[in-house]
């Protein structure tokens, strides 16, 4: 076959410029990589670890990482790295990148037992208390890989910035730049234990509360002691008074059983209570309260399959027991 001097004088400068782009796309490939387990792990030697180089060597990366895009990604300091402005937005992207590439050696290597990982999710108490850690536990037993770092905090967590991966979250859900999915409804309830109510009566309105002694959970959107009633038309509330407040439910619901006073709380929280009847509920059908349990997480093209698949795991879970809702 004649070899063309002049079609190859006319293809290798579009050949060069390919091969260019293409190691340019693979080195920023890589940087995105290093400066995703920099931010996850928090250290140039951690990082390093997780990325097969040295520390020294990931260090340069970042230096010219930042020299490239001409601008400071993070703020080195002994202690600790703190994503600049600029930083936060490239973590964003890198996070993605990260994601990508997970996705693709798992679509690659098939699903099961051969997911690995970290699964990070921030949880009220009571769901952590409750029916999360059997969840875990089944879902652990499916992929023994794959490994669940749960926080319990009431407080509310801003996912992104602290690093998790989804959160529990119950009730309104203003934020539209998260995806929520709906697990449950969980449905309130008033209750008091049986010496109560041999001592005080039994409250047959809401309006008869105000000579009750009703114990307050203070983790409340609604307020402590504003208690929520459904009306002819619309919900309404009553101010009740008690002896105890606390932000802890499940001091609140021993409290309860202690025969202190009467609490009003998610079902799930007492409904072995209530079936062992060592709590009676009360005012059922004037209760107003019912708030949605909701697995949330930030919006990306590009989730992992492992989130996915516990995502699926905790609503088949939460369904299963929807009667202690």
């Amino acid at each position: 076959m004649a070899f063309n001097i002049a079609l190859l004088i006319d293809i290798l400068p579009h050949t060069l410029n390919f091969v260019a782009k293409s190691a340019l796309i693979m080195r920023n490939t890589d940087n995105f990589l290093i400066f995703y387990h920099l931010i996850e792990q928090g250290s140039f030697s951690k990082a390093a670890d997780q990325v097969g180089l040295t520390k020294s060597v990931v260090s340069k990366r970042i230096t010219r990482l930042e020299q490239d895009l001409g601008v400071q990604l993070v703020y080195r300091t002994t202690r600790k790295l703190t994503l600049t402005e600029a930083g936060e937005v490239f973590f964003g992207h890198a996070r993605e990148v990260y994601y990508s590439v997970q996705n693709a050696e798992e679509a690659m290597s098939g699903l099961g037992e051969s997911l690995t990982g970290t699964i990070r999710l921030t949880v009220p108490t009571i769901s952590g208390e409750l029916l999360l850690p059997k969840a875990i536990s089944e879902f652990s037993a499916k992929y023994p890989e794959i490994h669940i770092d749960m926080d319990l905090d009431n407080r509310f967590v801003d996912i992104v910035k602290e690093g998790f991966d989804l959160a529990i979250r119950t009730g309104e859900l203003p934020d539209s730049s998260f995806i929520a999915r709906r697990l449950v409804d969980a449905h309130w309830v008033i209750c008091g234990a049986p010496e109560y109510f041999a001592r005080n009566g039994v409250p047959k309105i809401a309006s008869e509360l105000v000579n009750h002694n009703c114990l307050a959970y203070s983790y409340q959107e609604t307020g402590a002691k504003e208690w929520l009633f459904k009306g002819e038309n619309k919900p309404y509330t009553i101010k009740v008074n008690g002896n105890f407040t606390t932000n802890n439910a499940s001091a609140l619901r021993r409290a309860a059983l202690f025969g202190q006073g009467l609490v009003y709380v998610p079902k799930v929280l007492v409904a072995e209570d209530l079936k062992a009847g060592s709590l009676i509920e009360v005012l059922q059908e004037q209760v107003a309260k019912c708030l949605g349990i909701y697995a949330m997480y930030p919006y990306t093209r590009h989730q992992p399959i492992k989130v996915k698949l516990f995502i699926e795991h905790l609503y088949q879970c939460y369904q299963k027991h929807e009667d202690k809702f």
